[in-house]
């Protein structure tokens, strides 16, 4: 099961994250989030990630020129575009040599739709919310692999997976204790409930 832990702003999140096995981690470039963090403040914690750690910069609704610097300055090897950005956007993202991560609510979802992009991030419909959806409302799953997010926490995340069935998961506001405040202990205890 892939486990990617964003919107980390610390270090010893960001360790906490690696020592506890995640796939990924997530900075938050989005202006507005609780969990935006700078170019300059990120490229340390990027560069904290050994090699087999994705890194992935979250966006939202910026211009791809903004977002490609950014993304360059901090370091980060994934782009995740959330917003319904243009298709031209992942195609540059993609030609600059980053990686790319579709995010979408599960009510903007169409199978058919979306069968070309790389991945898919499927959301609640306010994404960072911390809210879950139902099953019922994604009735045919992504052909390509995806990570299930919103609302997951520790206590819930083994039952989630069980009833979606996801290539991997993605949490944030499951595992602080405060709006935009990691906990180290919690981010090990949805580590290990999500590969139970």
């Amino acid at each position: 099961m892939f486990v990617k832990v964003c919107g980390l702003r610390t270090p010893e999140t960001v360790d906490a994250a690696v020592e506890a096995g995640a796939d990924a981690v997530g900075f938050v470039f989005a202006p507005g989030s609780v969990r935006l963090i700078s170019a300059d403040g990120a490229a340390p914690l990027v560069a904290r990630v050994p090699d087999g750690v994705e890194t992935v910069g979250v966006f939202r609704r910026q211009p791809i020129d903004e977002v490609l610097l950014l993304a360059r300055e901090a370091g980060v090897g994934t782009i995740q575009l959330h917003g319904d950005e243009p298709e031209d956007h992942f195609a540059r993202a993609a030609e600059a040599g980053f990686r790319t991560i579709r995010a979408i609510s599960a009510a903007r979802f169409t199978a058919a739709g979306h069968a070309g992009d790389e991945r898919l991030l499927i959301d609640a419909t306010v994404p960072g919310s911390g809210t879950t959806f139902s099953p019922a409302d994604l009735p045919v799953p992504p052909t390509v692999d995806w990570l299930l997010a919103g609302g997951l926490r520790p206590d819930n995340v083994a039952g989630l997976i069980a009833a979606f069935g996801p290539s991997g998961v993605d949490v944030s506001s499951g595992v602080e204790s405060a709006p935009g405040v990691k906990d180290p202990a919690l981010i090990r205890a949805f580590l290990a409930a999500a590969r139970a």
